[in-house]
């Protein structure tokens, strides 16, 4: 019995995707459907990372910067003990986010020519994949101070959701897109 039937992919064998080439390496699945060497694969992948880091950078400098200046405001001196903990957790998560996502440029200019690509691309990804865990934490961190001004007590309700809520579309998504169409990463 064929896989397709009139056009479709039936729902054993998954999208069209997933079975197109499903025998390949992923190197080889590059080499025949994009006709990219290792090494382009290598630099597109540093390059579509440096294009990910661009969109989160700003936001979280723009976001680091009003924590850093929130404690010259005048309503700093009046937040209670539990606040100013969280203050400076949620700002020294702002300051590591900040670090691990510039981090890869600076492996970038320390081990340029060196041809250490796909150490660097390694590297790159889990240090962009830990900044992203420390931004949703720093978010979550100062909706919850700002909140517990506005809510009170709530204010750890509402962090807590609007975490949960960031996590499902940054981590949940994708996940349930592998699990659906059963990509494997060989």
């Amino acid at each position: 019995m064929s896989d397709r039937i009139a056009g479709s992919v039936t729902k054993s064998s998954g999208c069209a995707q997933c079975v197109w080439h499903a025998d390949l390496e992923h190197n080889e699945w590059n080499y025949v459907t994009r006709g990219e060497t290792e090494t382009q694969h290598l630099d597109r992948n540093f390059v579509e990372l440096l294009q990910e880091m661009r969109v989160v950078q700003t936001g979280v400098q723009i976001l680091f910067a009003f924590l850093l200046g929130f404690a010259f405001t005048s309503r700093f001196p009046t937040l209670d003990d539990t606040q100013r903990a969280l203050y400076l957790v949620t700002l020294l998560f702002g300051a590591l986010t900040a670090g691990l996502l510039i981090a890869p440029v600076s492996h970038h200019r320390m081990l340029f020519r060196r041809r250490l690509k796909p150490q660097m691309v390694r590297s790159a990804h889990r240090l962009v994949s830990a900044g992203l865990v420390c931004l949703l934490l720093t978010l979550a961190g100062a909706v919850q101070l700002a909140a517990s001004f506005v809510v009170g007590p709530w204010a750890f309700a509402v962090a807590g959701v609007l975490a949960a809520v960031i996590a499902v579309m940054w981590w949940g998504v994708p996940v349930w897109q592998l699990h659906r169409h059963h990509h494997v990463a060989r």
